[in-house]
């Protein structure tokens, strides 16, 4: 179990796939020891979804799970079993933090809601994160991160103009929830040293959707115009976007005039510093095509590897477009240890993206406790609980 500001926490999960378990992954890197409660036989639904990877012994393994429940311990139990319930109710009795995924309205007609877990449990935080929340009249509905994504707008503004639907490529809709999650769990926590009592945190995905739309809703307020997909550029300063070299693509973000002007020079090319249209960012974003246009006319003079050197020499924003295996690969990622490995007994040491929370009072090891197979502590939790 990792050491942290969360080391003495306990957190009964009983979430499955995404949002819920990223939400637990965060608080076991923070410290949390997390016991995460399965449907028996089964386990989590992730458990079922590529990719695979395989043991030594010939099975497979979802490295999907592995990747967002390492460090967590298993156990499989029926809430709907009377023996099962008891277990249940005795983690419950030694809880912090109850964390679930369900619907909205799942959990009371199992008989663990909020009024009834509160008034048995008083200082335990019952943190729920669904499609819909807790309210609300889509509060039944069941949702995934692609419903999300496009209820609440992001695909409206991705990809480019007159391209069909594009879901934004990792897993937003469940990510951001988890990351919220995560917060409400954290101020309830704070919150309880303050008053001796648990709370609610109601975290709706959807919602979550809405709250990281930025400024499109400021421009939509502004303008009354809808914002719509435009590509890899900014929609409100220029340039800052993906531009073509002679043998690839870089990204350049110019905020200022002043670095625009540093950019400008790099480039080698007087006409774009002295065009009239140009001089501001306003005016730039006016006339961002006839500009862009200019701009890899100088850019194709060179490969993206020379730009970059010149531009990063000159104190410009800019970056080659990474792969996931460039990455891997990249040195400020490494000295970040923002690739960890978990070394599952039956595969080997895996790699997995780390913990991008550095904090300087606790180590950040190379090396993670792995994801547990199903139901793999249930005895010493049992014996832990005087069950057994």
């Amino acid at each position: 179990m990792a050491k942290g500001p969360f080391s003495g926490i306990l957190v009964i999960d009983l979430t499955r796939v995404l949002a819920g378990p990223y939400c637990a992954l965060l608080m076991a890197e923070l410290g949390a020891r997390v016991i995460k409660v399965e449907e028996p036989g089964i386990g989590d639904a992730s458990r079922a979804i590529g990719p695979f990877i395989k043991t030594k012994s010939g099975k497979v393994k979802s490295g999907y799970f592995m990747s967002v429940n390492r460090g967590k311990e298993s156990i499989a139990l029926d809430l709907k079993n009377e023996s099962d319930r008891r277990i249940f109710d005795a983690l419950l009795s030694r809880a912090d933090v109850l964390l679930e995924n369900y619907r909205g309205g799942t959990m009371g007609k199992l008989g663990y809601g909020w009024k009834a877990l509160h008034e048995n449990y008083p200082k335990l935080i019952y943190a729920a994160v669904s499609g819909f929340g807790q309210t609300g009249p889509y509060a039944h509905r069941p949702a995934y991160d692609m419903v999300v994504q496009a209820m609440g707008g992001i695909m409206s503004l991705t990809g480019h103009p007159g391209s069909p639907p594009t879901r934004v490529g990792s897993s937003m809709g469940d990510l951001t929830a988890g990351l919220f999650t995560t917060i409400g769990i954290a101020t309830a926590l704070f919150d309880r040293t303050k008053t001796g009592v648990g709370m609610m945190v109601d975290v709706s995905m959807l919602d979550c959707q809405v709250a990281i739309l930025e400024n499109a809703i400021a421009r939509y307020v502004a303008t009354g115009e809808v914002p719509g997909p435009i590509g890899s550029r900014h929609p409100s300063i220029a340039p800052f976007a993906a531009f073509a070299t002679k043998d690839g693509h870089i990204v350049i973000a110019v905020g200022t005039d002043k670095l625009f002007a540093k950019m400008a020079d790099v480039l080698g090319c007087p006409k774009i510093a002295g065009d009239a249209r140009y001089a501001t960012n306003p005016l730039r974003m006016q006339h961002w095509e006839e500009l862009h246009g200019d701009m890899e006319k100088a850019l194709a003079a060179k490969t993206s590897h020379e730009w970059l050197a010149l531009l990063e020499d000159a104190g410009v924003p800019s970056a080659p477009l990474n792969t996931v295996a460039d990455v891997m690969e990249d040195p400020q990622i490494a000295a970040r240890n923002m690739i960890v490995t978990a070394e599952d007994p039956e595969i080997g040491p895996l790699c997995m993206q780390g913990n991008p929370i550095k904090l300087s009072a606790y180590e950040d090891p190379k090396t993670r406790t792995p994801a547990p197979d199903l139901d793999a502590d249930r005895e010493r939790i049992l014996r832990e609980l005087g069950l057994k």
